[in-house]
């Protein structure tokens, strides 16, 4: 049996937010990939209207997620498609 000391505790709690720092870090540094924006956001982004950005989405010419009651739009796919948004 062994005994933890306070001294043990006080080192391994330096450790564990020193190694939570570190994926904090790699994590603010490394945003992700992929940005999905809401419909409105889209809707300002290009200037559309409500039915344009749904005939956008019957047609094909992009391919949102639906999540709940609200569609996501990746934003690197719009801007490959429309330019700069």
């Amino acid at each position: 049996m062994e005994l933890v000391t306070k001294d043990d505790l006080q080192q391994f709690r330096m450790q564990l937010i020193g190694d939570l720092k570190k994926v904090i870090e790699q994590h603010i540094e490394k945003p992700s990939a992929i940005e999905w924006v809401k419909s409105k956001q889209v809707r300002e982004m290009l200037h559309v209207s409500p039915g344009t950005l749904q005939n956008l989405r019957i047609q094909g010419k992009i391919k949102p997620k639906k999540i709940g009651g609200s569609w996501y739009y990746n934003l690197k796919e719009l801007t490959d498609l429309f330019g700069k948004v």
